[in-house]
């Protein structure tokens, strides 16, 4: 693909990968679409409207509420909420001129730090000295409960006249002071009007909340386990939150009738599945979030399920687009489009055979599922069953390269023989490796070209 310099045109590309061809009473259509954005934005040449709308030569509008945790566990060691201050101080400093900004203090109630009462600060020298000033405020004391966080982040960011709306989240401990059903409704009412990471500090946080936090509001998740590494985190967090262009672009399926949606799922960077995410759109049309983009390339995994045909038919199976919604109510822009297709052949050879890239990502999501699946088992004390899971995982990571993966799994198996999955469980394992496999277990590679 070519490279594209400031000056180019922004654009998306669309671009499927599938064997088209099925067997005689073949049903199940796979495809991998990868979606990438060039060139400072993602209009594809589309002149964006609205609140989106960019002028030549300025960043887009952009708001970011930064949440803390504050509560009393923060105070072990005392190390920690120093190195949290730090962090938001680096986070402060790497915001863009002109970007809306807020500091949120959490406990078992939500706090703004800065600049108060219910309003956003507009970045500048002056207000990021303001702001690294109010940080003195941020002491630890009092509980945990994330989804009141969640909701004032919302409040904040919904006033803004932005395009951009983002949160960054810090926590280092459960989320003891709310009902699990009290963050599944935030998060409800969240998603889709801000993206968040999320972030666990130290080893005393639950795995599952702070990666359903990011899953469900189309964030990163990760670990810091030394708060020492908190700073170039949120530096790094903060980088990528001011790089992003263009928000609310949605994957859009359209398949003719009797074509079922069987699932759709993010594969790279990681494995999210947004099957359950549709949004109807119009007769046979669905809306799946992608988020906020700036120049990246991710990839999707869609499979389809087609009505039976005989051998020498064709047909569309989906057509797959990327939409850009008209905040004024308007029909939303079409960005880019492919099409997947499904022909029925009686030559073995064509049918049989699997896409590399369908093959690549079907792995990586086996993956992502064999780890939980392992760390479940061996935190049930299932050691067989462990290292079953944690055996297939070594095997598919060696296969697929996926050498990261790998160096997390060795942590906590002994690896015998990685071609064949042959491990043996370590006796002791660090709690933050642990940790660290189960919150990347996600992350996927990218198939080799």
């Amino acid at each position: 693909m070519a490279n594209f310099s400031k000056s180019n045109v922004p654009q998306f590309s669309v671009e499927v990968y599938q064997n088209e061809y099925l067997p005689e009473g073949g049903r199940e259509v796979n495809a991998i679409v990868t979606v990438t954005s060039t060139g400072g934005g993602t209009t594809g040449g589309v002149p964006l409207s609205g609140a989106t709308a960019r002028v030549p030569g300025q960043a887009p509008k952009a708001a970011v509420v930064i949440m803390v945790d504050c509560s009393g566990s923060m105070n072990y060691p005392p190390t920690k909420m120093r190195n949290a201050r730090d962090a938001t101080a680096a986070a402060i400093d790497t915001l863009r001129d002109g970007t809306s900004f807020a500091v949120v203090d959490g406990t078992h109630v939500a706090r703004e730090v800065y600049p108060g009462n219910g309003r956003l600060a507009v970045a500048d020298a002056r207000t990021r000295a303001q702001a690294k000033g109010a940080l003195g405020a941020l002491k630890a004391g009092g509980g945990t409960a994330i989804g009141t966080w969640l909701r004032l982040a919302d409040r904040l960011l919904g006033a803004a006249d932005v395009s951009i709306r983002h949160g960054i989240l810090l926590t280092d401990g459960r989320n003891e002071h709310e009902a699990p059903e009290d963050l599944r409704a935030a998060l409800e009412s969240c998603a889709g009007r801000f993206t968040c990471d999320a972030r666990g500090v130290g080893t005393d946080w639950e795995v599952k909340e702070v990666t359903a936090i990011a899953s469900a509001l189309l964030g990163t998740a990760d670990i810091v386990a030394d708060p020492a590494g908190l700073a170039a985190d949120f530096t790094h967090m903060m980088e990528n939150a001011m790089g992003k262009e263009v928000a609310d672009v949605a994957l859009r399926l359209w398949t003719p009738v009797g074509v079922e949606i069987t699932f759709v799922k993010q594969v790279a960077p990681t494995v999210v599945d947004l099957t359950g995410r549709r949004t109807e759109v119009g007769p046979r049309a669905g809306d799946y979030p992608t988020g906020s983009w700036g120049d990246e390339s991710r990839d999707y995994h869609v499979c389809v399920t087609v009505p039976q045909a005989g051998i020498g038919q064709e047909m569309l199976a989906c057509r797959v687009s990327l939409v850009l919604p008209d905040p004024s109510g308007g029909a939303p822009q079409t960005l880019s489009q492919g099409l997947v297709r499904a022909v029925w052949t009686e030559d073995m050879v064509a049918s049989t055979s699997i896409n590399p890239q369908v093959a690549h990502y079907t792995g990586q999501a086996e993956l992502a599922q064999v780890i939980q699946q392992g760390l479940d088992a061996r935190k049930s004390g299932d050691f067989d069953g462990a290292t079953a899971k944690l055996g297939r995982a070594v095997q598919l990571a060696s296969v697929s390269g996926n050498e990261d993966t790998a160096k997390l799994l060795s942590k906590v198996v002994d690896v015998v023989d990685a071609a064949t999955g042959t491990v043996r469980l370590k006796a002791k394992v660090a709690d933050a490796d642990e940790m660290t496999l189960e919150t990347r277990s996600t992350k996927t590679v990218r198939v080799k070209k």
